[in-house]
């Protein structure tokens, strides 16, 4: 929550910037190991969702692991403190210089995609004398009924092996000598806010188990990815996290001594970050006024990408009779909009406005097109 005394903060900073409530990470994260911990689940934090050393440093104090889809981001969770052991390592592409990564880092498990990626790391790892751990991501054709673009679950998607490829895998592992497999992968997308999906996830995960225990192959952990949604439209609400955890416990079928692993990352860190902006101009539009802010798509690409909606709040106006007004930066493209209609105390230059919901797929898909500055960092501790 945004209090009077980082708003006296927020006024000596220069805009735009991020604002990290730290202590309800702390909360969120804290309530995500107490409920994960009821069923001895591994939950892993996916850095891709925000990569900030102060985030994951804080993250991998309370033990979880790290989920990583690039050499870079194994190597970022190793100098923040994620040990080797927690570290799974997804993607589709996996160069061999992140393949070597992984393996002279010892990580948990390389989530492989294709047959093609199996052979390639059974040859460096017969080079680098190891044997890598690998889980089989599975492509469980389960729709996730979230955007287009981050949905990963369905057979048309470039991610997961499908059923059909499975058998010239398992014929391959036969044979492979550098290659212990560890597990199954399974993810179908992100921000999914309804349970339906998992638990159709779960049925599948069932069936896809059975079909490999009828081969004679039992795999030690079964990682069902993340996607847990948060609530855009209500920033201080937190995920459930109860039911979520309980769904997938009464669910799955394990085997005797089977872990299940978990990749949450918008979850667990969404709803702590706020993109803070400074109105620069109000210039008079058709249908409604435009409030052009200092913060652009460079800054937060989510509503350009994904017409990803944000809750926008005036922090410093005294008005109280509200407008609708189109939210937009100054970049040179018509994209760069953060709401249009939006409803907002009567608003002037020099308002600071905030964009919630930011603390993930926001600072860490930052570019510097129409070469931006960089905005700056805050953190709810440091005030």
């Amino acid at each position: 929550m945004i209090t009077e005394k980082h708003l006296k903060r927020f006024r000596e900073v220069r805009t735009p910037f991020y604002f990290y409530d730290m202590d309800l990470l702390e909360r969120t994260i804290e309530i995500v190991k107490k409920e994960s911990a009821r069923y001895g689940f591994n939950v892993h934090y996916a850095i891709k969702a925000n990569a900030n050393p102060v985030i994951l440093k804080r993250i991998v104090s309370l033990g979880f692991g790290s989920d990583c889809v690039s050499g870079n981001e194994i190597l970022r969770s190793l100098e923040c403190g994620f040990p080797g052991h927690k570290i799974a390592f997804a993607g589709v592409g996996k160069s061999d210089n992140e393949i070597l990564t992984g393996l002279k880092s010892d990580i948990f498990s390389f989530n492989v995609e294709s047959l093609p990626e199996l052979e390639v790391i059974d040859q460096l790892a017969g080079k680098e004398k190891k044997v890598a751990r690998v889980a089989l991501r599975i492509n469980p054709n389960v729709e996730a009924f979230t955007h287009k673009y981050i949905t990963t679950g369905i057979e048309e998607s470039k991610f997961g092996i499908n059923m059909w490829d499975l058998q010239p895998i398992i014929d391959f592992l036969g044979s492979a000598k550098n290659i212990s497999l560890t597990g199954l992968h399974f993810h179908i997308g992100s921000q999914v806010k309804r349970f339906t999906p998992f638990k159709a996830l779960c049925i599948k995960i069932n069936e896809i188990q059975e079909w490999f225990n009828n081969r004679n192959i039992f795999p030690g952990h079964i990682n069902v990815g993340g996607g847990l949604g948060i609530d855009y439209e209500n920033p201080d609400v937190l995920p459930d996290f109860s039911g979520y955890f309980s769904l997938f416990d009464e669910l799955l079928e394990l085997r005797k001594g089977q872990q299940v692993h978990f990749e949450l990352g918008r979850s667990l860190v969404g709803q702590a970050g706020s993109l803070i902006t400074k109105v620069l101009y109000i210039k008079n539009g058709l249908q409604s006024d435009f409030v052009i802010v200092d913060a652009g798509m460079t800054d937060l690409i989510r509503p350009a990408l994904y017409q990803a909606y944000h809750k926008i709040e005036n922090l410093t106006s005294i008005n109280t009779e509200n407008s609708r007004y189109n939210i937009v930066g100054p970049i040179c493209e018509s994209t760069d909009s953060f709401g249009k209609f939006i409803e907002l105390p009567e608003t002037q230059r020099g308002d600071l406005l905030a964009i919630r919901s930011a603390g993930a797929y926001g600072e860490v898909m930052i570019s510097n097109y129409n070469l931006r500055d960089k905005p700056g960092l805050v953190y709810s501790d440091k005030i």
